[in-house]
């Protein structure tokens, strides 16, 4: 499986990158608008809590939706959450966000460990363009970060 690591010192402080990633709302605005993300339920009112539930609609490939679902499994206030899906396009999602104050601001690190579903042909998808995909969002992720924050 692989397991990806994306590192960004933000210039800001720590509980104002906290307060930004931990509100769901704000995912749409460092992803892709080729993905057509949007989010259909989040009951976080504005941070996230363990078992927190977001519920988002996202379209990969070709235009064609996929609901995905996530669930908040641990956090751990201005220091991390993690997010696993419960469903939606792989088969296996584990995403930990980490927040560490340093001289220069924020040091956010992602660490994403996850696998394709749909069998043999998730397998070749993965191989194909899921790897590259997902890379291809935490870049652009990290270039708006850089723009907005």
């Amino acid at each position: 499986m692989p397991r990806l690591v994306y590192q960004q010192t933000l210039p800001i402080g720590l509980a104002e990158a906290w307060n930004f990633f931990s509100n769901p709302v704000n995912l749409a605005k460092i992803t892709p608008s080729y993905l057509d993300f949007r989010i259909l339920f989040n009951d976080a009112a504005e941070n996230v809590y363990p078992g927190c539930i977001i519920k988002y609609k996202i379209s990969p490939v070709a235009g064609i939706p996929i609901t995905w679902i996530t669930e908040i499994t641990h956090v751990e206030p201005l220091r991390y959450f993690i997010d696993v899906q419960l469903s939606g396009p792989y088969k296996i999602w584990h995403h930990q966000h980490h927040f560490k104050e340093t001289r220069n601001g924020t040091e956010m690190t992602d660490l994403v460990t996850y696998k394709a579903g749909y069998g043999i042909l998730g397998t070749l998808a993965q191989q194909l363009f899921v790897n590259r995909m997902v890379s291809n969002i935490f870049r652009h992720r990290e270039k708006t970060l850089a723009k907005i924050l």
